[in-house]
């Protein structure tokens, strides 16, 4: 580290070009960090390096010097300091950057090596391409293109090994396709902590297995699909469903918890078909749990809701507004609000209470977490309740408080937002001494009691918000559109809020709502949307470090210091 706390820079030579990269940092990644494509199966750059698949040999050297002087010995013709290369190539995942190394990744001699390994990798390998789920973001692929040699002098019977086993409960092998790279070995044992994953048989005869009485079930299992390069490891719930050049990615946020985990939503003309994890080496490094990704299953669940109800009859949205303006306005109101909701959604609720004021009640849903991804706060963005004002103190007992209102008949109706109440504790006959309007997607047993139902949109057909629990502000996209005739969970607010005021709804638009932000909020005066990093922009949190957040003081993911405790002694 450098006296500034910035990694120091050292200088280094690829392709007879200097770079500066910061000292110590893998060959691989030095190199793709000035745009430098160094080809690699078996390293990964949150894992161990193992150094088997040799795709990444280069030739290498260093300044030579006098050995007994110590001084430069220098080339005669070009004036320059003469280069010591190695006698032979050396692998770039098990070297460092260093003062002065030198390296070549397009000579003769490294261009061979990489085409005999490519040769070797597709001796016994099927040509499954066009039936394969990796097909399309497969690097074998894009390698035997890019750097084979264009044709195979193999003339023998490949090897058969097995097809279509089951690991475990969402991970199925087609261990044929396996190239020994071990990246899904190390995941389980340095990362999972789950070490079920292993070799078995020797040579060409290699094959993947788990381990006697085990099987890969942990909730992290289909990590080792995302990280294998080929199509040896696949996703059962994803298998031959679909395309990948077909699908379209989005940028979105996992809200299985208050870690804020980064995602990519894959789909196709309006439809979900995987969710898989974004690199985010702040939050999540490249990983996310398994019950993350199949959230996206909740936008065509049986139960969701696709209609505005008033008393269980289909309604328009003006009716429904227009009724539950009504229930507002009979008298004491309690809102239910939700971690949940995005920033913005959060910041148009609280208008709605500004204007017909009432208490305001979050749900709390601690559990326990894992320790990893997972955090004992089941929602993600509570932090959002309180930087936008909605909440001045944390969900702990407010529930026991809206509790003892109804009991004392103190409250004409509830207003609850995402917040199933009969799940969260107060039980249905109590409810029912009041009138609730119910703002959510699916039907629970809250929805059953409800005057008023209000559908909205779930986090995958909208754009907005979340602040983790780092404090670290992050942005999600809509990737499908919502079901017919339902719109923006902003939109539905702004009509109840026009409704309420006597006015005309206005449909706010992001940038509106932001301007709200920036003048009311003072953490988030100067922050534009359209300028927040894809990795998210850290708040100041400070003001909230005295609440006892359920995560636990400064709870939060450092997969490296993991990594290296890990690796120790490897």
């Amino acid at each position: 580290m450098s006296e500034n706390g910035q990694p120091k820079l050292v200088t280094i030579n690829i392709d007879g070009k200097d770079f500066e990269v910061p000292d110590g940092m893998n060959l691989v990644d030095a190199c793709e960090s000035v745009g430098v494509e160094v080809p690699h199966y078996c390293y990964h750059p949150h894992l161990s390096v193992s150094g088997n698949c040799r795709m990444c040999l280069v030739e290498m050297g260093m300044p030579m010097r006098d050995r007994a002087t110590g001084e430069p010995i220098m080339d005669d013709d070009t004036g320059k300091q003469k280069i010591g290369w190695m006698p032979k190539p050396a692998i770039a995942c098990a070297s460092k950057a260093t003062p002065g190394v030198h390296i070549k990744t397009q000579s003769d001699l490294t261009k061979s090596c990489r085409e005999g390994v490519m040769e070797f990798l597709l001796v016994n390998h099927p040509l499954d391409c066009p039936i394969c789920d990796q097909a399309g973001e497969c690097r074998l692929q894009e390698f035997a293109t890019d750097y084979g040699r264009g044709f195979s002098r193999y003339v023998e019977e490949k090897n058969v090994k097995p097809k279509r086993t089951v690991l475990g409960p969402r991970v199925t092998l087609d261990d044929e396709r396996c190239i020994l790279c071990s990246r899904c070995v190390r995941f389980c044992s340095e990362i999972d902590k789950n070490p079920v994953l292993g070799f078995t048989e020797r040579g060409s005869h290699n094959t993947l297995t788990c381990y006697p009485g085990t099987q890969l079930d942990s909730n992290y299992s289909l990590n080792t699909v995302d990280i294998c390069p080929v199509g040896a490891l696949t996703s059962t719930d994803f298998r031959f469903k679909m395309r990948v050049w077909f699908l379209k990615p989005t940028k979105s946020i996992c809200t299985e918890s208050s870690a804020g985990v980064n995602t990519e939503v894959w789909s196709r003309e309006g439809k979900l078909y995987r969710v898989t994890p974004r690199r985010n080496d702040e939050v999540n490094d490249t990983w996310m749990t398994d019950s993350g990704r199949m959230l996206y299953k909740l936008v065509e669940a049986e139960d969701r809701m696709q209609r505005f109800r008033i008393d269980g009859q289909v309604a328009s949205l003006g009716n429904a507004v227009l009724r539950a303006r009504e229930l507002i306005q009979l008298g004491s109101v309690a809102y239910v609000a939700s971690g949940h909701l995005s920033v913005e959604e959060q910041a148009m609720f609280g208008k709605l209470v500004a204007k017909e004021p009432g208490s305001v009640t979050f749900v709390s849903h601690a559990e326990e977490g894992d320790g990893r991804l997972i955090t004992n706060d089941r929602t993600p963005n509570v932090r959002g309740g309180l930087v936008t004002g909605l909440i001045n103190e944390l969900p702990v007992a407010q529930l026991d408080q809206l509790r003892a209102q109804l009991e004392a008949g103190e409250v004409a109706t509830i207003v609850s937002y995402g917040e199933d109440l009969v799940a969260a504790g107060i039980p249905a006959d109590l409810l029912k001494k009041a009138n609730v309007v119910y703002l959510g997607t699916h039907r629970n047993a809250t929805t059953d009691l409800a005057r008023v139902l209000l559908p909205t949109l779930t986090v995958f057909e909208k754009t907005g918000t979340f602040i983790n629990q780092q404090f670290r502000l992050q942005k999600f996209y809509q990737a499908v559109p919502g079901p017919a005739g339902l719109m923006p969970d902003v939109f539905v607010l702004d009509a109840l809020l026009a409704e309420c005021a006597g006015g005309a709804p206005c449909r706010p638009t992001l940038g509106q709502i932001w301007e709200h932000l920036n003048e009311t909020v003072d953490i988030l005066k100067d922050v534009n949307f359209s300028k927040i990093p894809e990795t998210g922009l850290l708040l100041d949190g400070s003001a909230y470090a005295d609440l006892p957040f359920c995560e636990g003081p400064g709870w939060h993911y450092e997969p490296k210091a993991e990594l290296a405790a890990a690796t120790a002694n490897l």
